[in-house]
C-alpha cells in the first residue's frame, strides 16, 4: 500500500513557535541530507512552497526542510502500512529527542500516526476505518473524542468510530503545536526528485534597454558622459544665471507646448512675449 509519509523531527520543546515564524527553507540542507541518505541517488531540485499550500509528495519526489531545532521531510512510501516498521535508516536519518510520523492515503482513508521518544515508541495507530494495522501504547487525550464518536458518524459493525485520516490532521495540531493545515503559517520546504529527472527549466523574460523614440529632442537625451540606466545621478554642470535658467525653461516648455496643439501654442506666444519682457525689463536692473 502507498501512503505519503512526513516525518518531523523535533528538537525543541515548543515547535509551535518556531514555525508560527514562518522560517525559510535552506535549498542545500535538503540536498546534503539526501546525499547522505543515499549515495546513489540523482538529486535534482524541483522547487521551493509552503508545505501546507501545496499537492504532497509523488513517487520519487521528497519535501525536505530544516528549522531551528526541526527537520521536516516528506515522501511517499509504499508497504508500510505500520508505521513502527519504517525503514531505520530514515527514521535514524536525523538525531532527535522527539520524531513524529503521519502517514495517509486519501483515497483509501488510511491514516497513521506515531510518536518516538528518545527512540523509544510511544504511540503508534494506523488504520482504515474497517481495518487496524497497528494499535501501540496507549491512546492521547487529543483522541478521546475521536473514540467517543464524536468526530464522525457511526458507521456500524466492525468500523472504527472515526475517519483515520481526520485523527493524523488532530495528531499533527496536538504533537507540533500549530496548524498544519493551509489555515495555519507556510511550512515553507524545498522539493526534490530521486529519480532521474531533470531539473525544470525556467524561462527568463528578456531584458529591453530603453531606445530613444524617433520625437525625442536634444534636451530629453542624457549627456554625455551621463548613465541611460539611471536618472537620479546628479549633474555636475556650472550654475547658470537665474535669467539663463529662466530663458531655457522658456524655450524647453515651448517645444512641449508646440506638440500639444495650435491652441496651446497660442497661449504659448502670448506666455513667451510675457516672459521675455520681463527678461529685458531685468537686465537693465
Amino acid at each position: 500500500m502507498e501512503s505519503i509519509v512526513t516525518l518531523w523531527f523535533v528538537n525543541v520543546t515548543d515547535p509551535g513557535t518556531v514555525l508560527e515564524a514562518e522560517p525559510k527553507a535552506d535549498r542545500g540542507f535538503g540536498r546534503k541530507y539526501l546525499a547522505q541518505l543515499n549515495p546513489a541517488w540523482p538529486i535534482t531540485p524541483i522547487g521551493q512552497f509552503p508545505l501546507n499550500r501545496s499537492a504532497q509528495a509523488s513517487p520519487g519526489e521528497f519535501y525536505i526542510a530544516g528549522f531551528p531545532g526541526i527537520t521536516v521531510v516528506q515522501t511517499v512510501l509504499t508497504e508500510t502500512p505500520s508505521l513502527s516498521e519504517l525503514n531505520p535508516r530514515l527514521l535514524d536519518s536525523i538525531p532527535a529527542k522527539d520524531i513524529y510520523a503521519f502517514a495517509v492515503n486519501r483515497d483509501t482513508g488510511y491514516g497513521g500516526i506515531a510518536h518516538w521518544h528518545d527512540g523509544v515508541l510511544k504511540r503508534s495507530l494506523c488504520a482504515e476505518r474497517t481495518r487496524t494495522y497497528e494499535d501501540v501504547g496507549l491512546p492521547i487525550p487529543f483522541e478521546s473524542p475521536f473514540w467517543a464518536g464524536e468526530r464522525a458518524e457511526a458507521a456500524g459493525g466492525i468500523s472504527l468510530p472515526f475517519e483515520p485520516v481526520d485523527l493524523v490532521d488532530e495528531a499533527q495540531r496536538s504533537w507540533l503545536g500549530v496548524d498544519i493545515s493551509p489555515d495555519g503559517p507556510d511550512i515553507h520546504v524545498v522539493g526534490y526528485a530521486v529519480d532521474g529527472r531533470p531539473e525544470p527549466k525556467v524561462a527568463e523574460a528578456p531584458r529591453h534597454r530603453a531606445q530613444p523614440g524617433p520625437d525625442r529632442t536634444a534636451e530629453q537625451s542624457p549627456a554625455p558622459g551621463d548613465s541611460g540606466d539611471y536618472d537620479d545621478y546628479e549633474d555636475h554642470k556650472a550654475e547658470e544665471s537665474s535669467s539663463d535658467s529662466l530663458a531655457r525653461l522658456a524655450d524647453t516648455t515651448g517645444t512641449a507646448a508646440r506638440q500639444l496643439g495650435r491652441g496651446v501654442g497660442h497661449w504659448w506666444q502670448r506666455t513667451r512675449t510675457y516672459v521675455t519682457e520681463k527678461l529685458r525689463h531685468s537686465d537693465r536692473d
